[in-house]
């Protein structure tokens, strides 16, 4: 490893490569299968060069000795994000095909089954790291921003809220350093962040009534909000006086 850092070697310079080529094909194929506009495939790019980019500067801070299996598996649920951010991007401008709305679907649920894996995986190869646990949580943020902003299409814009509450959180950490400190480990905070993600992707593909979808999102913003208040509380409770 010190060979590698003085002559500026990277280990996971081939998986963040891989990743990008990843997301271009995704792209090329939504394009074939469901004719992905301009919007969406500028939209996909950048969101694959703007991946790319905070990755390797955050790998290059912590410098590794791998890249890792469950790192690999977060980078596939990233790409799977992309694609899903290239068809929202892409309805923007016109009215989505059925196949285009299936595709985001699929990719959506795919990435959300796999929030499951990458965790999993790092715990049974010994694997887990903070770098990793943070790249898992901002794949999952993203996903739930862009899904939350399809949505608020149907619903209202007030739907927006949950994807930007995690971003808000993070900007309030700017002005109130108190924030920024690690949190205990929370099964509620994890069941609530997935309901997030599964209320999005079901009132994306409009199987329920409007009234049960309005109803669905509502409530998960709820808990949303008691989520983070609840931990915004601890926080407080815990910081050092000053």
């Amino acid at each position: 490893m010190a060979v590698q850092r003085q002559y500026g070697t990277r280990p996971f310079a081939p998986d963040a490569a891989a990743g990008a080529v990843a997301q271009l094909v995704l792209l090329e194929a939504l394009c074939r299968a469901v004719g992905l506009g301009t919007a969406g495939w500028l939209a996909g790019s950048v969101f694959a060069v703007a991946t790319v980019a905070t990755l390797t500067r955050a790998l290059c801070r912590s410098w590794p000795d791998s890249f890792g299996p469950a790192n690999r598996v977060t980078l596939a649920r990233a790409t799977l994000v992309g694609g899903v951010t290239a068809l929202v991007a892409d309805s923007f401008g016109r009215r989505p095909a059925v196949t285009a709305l299936v595709g985001l679907i699929g990719l959506a649920t795919v990435a959300l089954v796999l929030d499951a894996v990458d965790g999993r995986v790092a715990r049974r190869t010994g694997t887990a790291t903070p770098l990793g646990a943070r790249f898992d949580m901002e794949v999952d943020a993203f996903l739930i921003l862009v899904l939350s902003m399809y949505v608020a299409r149907a619903l209202g814009p007030w739907v927006t809220a949950i994807g930007a509450m995690r971003y808000a959180f993070v900007a309030a950490s700017w002005a109130l350093p108190w924030l920024r400190a690690a949190l205990p480990h929370s099964t509620a905070r994890k069941t609530v962040a997935a309901c997030q993600g599964i209320v999005l992707v079901v009132a994306a593909a409009g199987i329920v009534p409007r009234e049960a979808e309005f109803g669905a999102v509502a409530g998960a913003l709820a808990l949303l909000v008691w989520s983070f208040g609840r931990d915004a509380v601890w926080l407080w409770r815990a910081r050092e006086p000053g």
